[in-house]
C-alpha cells in the first residue's frame, strides 16, 4: 500500500506541474531571467507550494506516526556545509541552464517532450555519481 501511495502522490505531483505549466522549461527560465522579461508565475507556485506545506506540516507533526510507516523519517542533520552549498550550487546551474529539475523531468517525458529523453539518463548518472562519491 505504501508503494500504491507514493506512485499516487508522485502521478498527483506531476500532474500538477503540467497543468500549472511548470513542466515548461521556458516559464522557468522566464523566472529566472530576472532582468529581462520575468515571468512571476514559478513564484506564485512556490508561494502556494510552501502555504500547502506550513499547514499540512502543522497536522501531520501531532500525529503519532504516519499512516503507512511506523515512524517519521525526518532529516537528522540541521547545520549549513560544504555539502549542502555544493549541491544547491550543481542543482541550480542545471535548473538555471536547462530550464528543469527533477520533478519537470518526469512531467516532461510524461507530456511526451522526446528531448527529455537525452536528460532523464544523465540526471539519473548524476544522481548515482553522486551516491558514490559520498559514501566514500
Amino acid at each position: 500500500m505504501k508503494w500504491v501511495m507514493a506512485w499516487l502522490a508522485g502521478l498527483l505531483f506531476g500532474a500538477g506541474l503540467a497543468w500549472s505549466g511548470m513542466a515548461d522549461p521556458q516559464r522557468v527560465l522566464g523566472f529566472l531571467d530576472v532582468a529581462g522579461m520575468w515571468d512571476p508565475s514559478l513564484l506564485l507556485v512556490m508561494l502556494g507550494a510552501m502555504g500547502t506545506y506550513a499547514v499540512g506540516y502543522r497536522f501531520v507533526v501531532r500525529c503519532p506516526r504516519p499512516l503507512l510507516d511506523g515512524a517519521f523519517h525526518l532529516p537528522a542533520e540541521r547545520r549549513v556545509d560544504a555539502r549542502l552549498l555544493l549541491g544547491a550550487a550543481v542543482f541550480g546551474t542545471g535548473w538555471g541552464l536547462a530550464g528543469y529539475c527533477p520533478g519537470p523531468v518526469l512531467a516532461g517525458i510524461g507530456l511526451g517532450n522526446a528531448d527529455l529523453v537525452w536528460l532523464l539518463p544523465a540526471m539519473l548518472l548524476g544522481w548515482w555519481v553522486s551516491a558514490r562519491w559520498l559514501r566514500r
